[in-house]
């Protein structure tokens, strides 16, 4: 039998580690902060985590499972099962006010509210996005295509600097 080290004895350690595993598509927030780790458990050295994907086509999603299951068997896991969910599906809600913070603070305007029922009221002109270098929300749409298929771009018409939002979903 393995001896459990005791950095991986419960469902708040494996938590605790995944802080430390960064999405690689935004490094200044971990998978954790970012809402897609949904679950953990530990069970003699075995680690088990939940994960559901920003979006079901997500590029990053493989180098995110490679990560997670890195930073547990370096922490002390005798194995890790990495299960992918699609069901709730994720949600920019599930991004915290510290992680939204961390996103602005990176340059990149983090998502408003999803809303109810994952749906997305139709309008002439989407709101103005705030700037997260000046605080303007004189800001445009660029293209509703950004780096990764989770961003669009925006420039903002006060400081006229470019940034990323992260699409509400």
């Amino acid at each position: 039998m393995n001896v459990v080290p005791h950095a991986l004895r419960s469902r708040d350690d494996v938590f605790a580690v995944l802080e430390t595993v960064k999405d690689p598509e935004v490094p200044v927030i971990s998978v954790v902060e970012l809402g897609i780790v949904r679950d953990a458990s530990v069970t003699d050295g075995r680690v088990h985590v939940v994960i559901t994907p920003t979006y079901s086509g997500c590029p990053a999603m493989r180098e995110i499972e490679d990560d997670v299951r890195a930073a547990l068997l370096a922490a002390g896991a005798s194995d890790v099962t990495v299960q992918l969910v699609f069901a709730p599906a994720w949600t920019t809600d599930w991004i915290g006010p510290d992680a939204r913070e961390k996103l602005r603070a990176y340059g990149i305007a983090p998502p408003g509210r999803a809303e109810s029922g994952g749906l997305i009221t139709l309008t002439r002109r989407r709101a103005p996005v705030t700037c997260p270098w000046c605080g303007s929300t004189d800001t445009r749409l660029q293209s509703e295509f950004g780096s990764t298929a989770c961003k669009a771009i925006h420039t903002c018409n006060a400081c006229r600097q470019p940034f990323d939002e992260f699409k509400a979903i």
